[in-house]
């Protein structure tokens, strides 16, 4: 027997560590244990346990509401207040069936711990316990409950009103580049976790007030069944029926009180405390501690009403004394850390910021004069950080790359409606706007008979004028383009962003393209780099690519013709031209008019022959040593044919031999860099081509 008894721990405690493990199961069984105490009656043995269970859940829950630092700490506070809940009514209606069945046996019929609490607050009376539990049942219900559940119900409407604001804040700080993306999603993920826990404890607010008064309903059947069954059906008399059913029904309430009164305050303490960060002790000790002289103030009065006449002078005295020294202490605290700390700061000297943070650069900047900081605020159309967020994603969409963020900051050097591009620290735009004005543009360059300011729009150079806003109607009916200040420095930014795709394009840039492929091609990658190409030559590619306006979001198929183009040649150029050839749909679609068709202009044989002429090197060494006077005859001559088509409203892309298309290109970038150059090998055998003309 005694092996046996032995052996029984070792037999119990893996199984209860099996079990603890399981708590999604042993959940699931406790809420169909609460279910079943709702039809099932109780043995009064087992009723006191779980009325010392449901006091220590509550007593729990109030220390967890406590000592949390922040609300959402305790997100899961509505489904525990519903199952706390559940578990009360369980053991009411438990209660109830022992107190109506039994109660006739005595005041032990519900079990000790009905009986303990009713003699405890009776104390022999029974009038007294009528009143103590009527006036516990007023501040429950009353006070507490309606209290926290109005202050939840503010709260989650407050919550999802400031929600849209909140969601454009953080936008903004992503534009900015305060933050970045991973950020962004943990400030979004703990807001859209914040209004669901709001919205949730309005809900959870109704069960605490329904709680309460399903107690009180439940303490009335109590009494008023208890004295007809005792009275009329068990012929006990009346006043030990009364005695009997009172303490019964008061003790019952009381167990079944307590725990819905701590519940309820563990509610308020939660949805009170909402907007303060830090365990409940800290914020309230902290903030009314903060202030020595109202400390000091209350001592007086304290020590004042001591010496009043009539009024008992030791609890005001010592009172008085107590907050008097907190408030001394407060005063003298702050007084002997600044005497303390007076030599540190004289000896020691400043720190200074270490010399690294002197070589970091912003890979794009936008300065702005003073003048217009209000196009960051709220109240002027649409907001600058709104549109430049807009514009990342439409660069990504078109062009296959994330454009670098964008910082915005004031400078005080600058004059008060400018704004300055900077591009690595270096300038590369600058302009001038003028709030509360509009741009209106003539796209055909005839003059704008409209009262306003004459300007040049800052992007492309072209005549302007700044006009009123109530001008904007009159302006678009005579055909005028009209646009806000914060549309013209996007369109600015736009357009050197677009020039510079490939200095922006930087080594971290392109691992971070790499690393985001798909599994599928993780493996093609693995055969690529470093055997046969290194991460920087892959860079290189698409920087040639984004150079000339090319989308690198086919970035697998870019990777299949580096594999391709690696095996006959390491020259980038070429590796450049043979992915263009394979990415013929992709530009000949780009390059497609609204006609359906390319538009064209070839080089003439004379011209294809003398710059394959004009070649030296072989392979890996060919350059381009045409003489300069041949050069300005030949960009003389293109000139003049793209501004003829350019005048009939045509945008022709020219056409070569893919052997001189790279050199073609590097002469025509020089004064003309968005005009595009595609050899014979990049129009796709299905597009249409219209030819509008020969160089």
């Amino acid at each position: 027997m005694a092996a046996e008894l032995t052996a029984l721990p070792k037999l119990i405690l893996p199984r209860l560590r099996l079990a603890l493990r399981q708590s999604d199961i042993l959940l699931a069984l406790g809420v169909i244990a609460i279910l079943v105490a709702l039809i099932l009656p109780l043995p009064s043995l087992l009723l006191d346990l779980c009325l010392a269970l449901s006091v220590t859940f509550s007593v729990l829950i109030l220390l967890t509401a406590l000592l949390i630092e922040k609300p959402l700490e305790f997100s899961s506070f509505p489904a525990v207040l519903l199952i706390a809940t559940m578990l009360r009514l369980a053991l009411n209606l438990a209660s109830t069936r022992l107190i109506l069945g039994q109660g006739h046996e005595g005041p032990a019929a519900a079990g000790h711990v009905i009986e303990a609490f009713g003699r405890f607050v009776m104390q022999g009376n029974l009038v007294i316990g009528v009143i103590v539990f009527g006036i516990l049942v007023v501040v429950n219900f009353v006070v507490i409950t309606k209290g926290s559940g109005r202050i939840a119900e503010v709260a989650a409407r407050f919550s999802l009103d400031a929600m849209p604001g909140k969601q454009m804040a953080i936008d903004a700080d992503l534009s900015a580049g305060l933050i970045d993306e991973a950020a962004a999603r943990e400030r979004r993920k703990a807001l859209e976790e914040e209004s669901a826990f709001f919205g949730a404890m309005d809900g959870a607010a109704k069960f605490v007030r329904g709680d309460a008064i399903a107690g009180l309903l439940i303490t009335g059947i109590n009494l008023v069944g208890g004295l007809l069954v005792g009275v009329v059906q068990m012929g006990v008399s009346f006043a030990d029926a009364v005695h009997t059913y009172t303490l019964l029904t008061i003790g019952d309430g009381l167990v079944s009180q307590l725990p819905a009164l701590i519940v309820s305050t563990a509610a308020g303490l939660l949805v009170a405390k909402a907007g303060v960060s830090g365990r409940a002790d800290v914020a309230l000790f902290g903030q009314l501690g903060a202030r020595p002289r109202a400390l000091a103030v209350t001592g007086g009065l304290m020590v004042l009403l001591a010496v009043l006449p009539g009024l008992p002078a030791l609890p005001f005295m010592l009172l008085g004394a107590a907050v008097g020294g907190l408030a001394w202490h407060g005063l003298r605290g702050p007084a002997a850390e600044a005497a303390r700390a007076q030599p540190a700061t004289a000896t020691a000297p400043p720190e200074e910021p270490p010399v690294a943070t002197a070589l970091a650069m912003d890979a794009l900047r936008l300065e702005l004069g003073y003048g217009l900081l209000s196009l960051i605020g709220e109240g002027h159309g649409t907001r600058l950080p709104d549109q430049i967020k807009a514009l990342r994603r439409q660069l990504a969409s078109e062009l296959g790359f994330v454009m670098p963020s964008v910082r915005i900051q004031d400078n005080i050097q600058l004059p008060a409606n400018t704004y300055v591009v900077r591009l690595k620290e270096m300038e590369v735009g600058r302009g001038e706007i003028r709030t509360g004005m509009l741009l209106a543009m003539d796209p055909q360059g005839r003059p704008i008979d409209l009262p306003g300011e004459p300007t040049i729009e800052p992007t492309f150079g072209l005549p302007a004028m700044w006009l009123l806003p109530g001008l904007r109607e009159e302006a678009i009916l005579k055909g005028l383009t009209v646009v806000d200040p914060a549309t013209v420095i996007t369109t600015h930014l736009t357009e050197i962003v677009r020039e510079n795709l490939a200095d922006l394009l930087t080594y971290a840039e392109t691992q971070k393209l790499l690393s985001e492929l798909p599994a599928e091609y993780q493996k093609l990658l693995g055969e690529l780099v470093p055997a046969r190409i290194t991460t920087a030559g892959i860079q290189r590619v698409l920087q040639g690519l984004l150079a000339e306006r090319v989308s690198i979001r086919d970035l697998p198929l870019i990777l299949e013709a580096i594999g391709e183009a690696l095996a006959v040649t390491q020259n980038v150029v070429l590796v450049i031209e043979h992915v263009r050839a394979r990415l013929a749909r992709q530009i000949s679609t780009a390059c497609t008019a609204e006609s359906g068709a390319i538009p064209i202009v070839t080089l003439s044989p004379a011209w294809e022959q003398a710059f394959a002429a004009a070649i030296a090197g072989e392979r890996e060494e060919r350059q381009l040593a045409m003489a300069p006077s041949e050069l300005q005859r030949f960009i003389q001559a293109l000139r003049d044919v793209l501004e003829a088509h350019a005048m009939q409203g045509e945008l022709p892309v020219l056409v070569t031999t893919p052997s001189i298309r790279p050199f073609v290109r590097a002469v025509v970038e020089r004064f003309r860099p968005a005009t595009v150059v595609l050899s014979q090998n990049e129009i796709h055998p299905k597009a249409r081509i219209r030819t509008l003309g020969q160089v």
